[in-house]
């Protein structure tokens, strides 16, 4: 995980994600909309996954 990375999955939790294709974009969307502490901590959790 890259500063700038992190810093943008916690401005703006989506567009960090971008990178990692559609599928978890559209999860941390929706994460992103029930709540904002929801989103960031799954775009955290998708930066931080190894596999993929």
């Amino acid at each position: 995980m890259s500063f700038w990375r992190v810093l943008l999955a916690i401005i703006f939790p989506p567009l960090s994600v971008i990178g990692k294709g559609c599928g978890s974009f559209f999860i941390v969307l929706l994460l992103t909309l029930c709540g904002w502490v929801p989103g960031v901590i799954g775009a955290l959790v998708i930066l931080n996954n190894t596999n993929g």
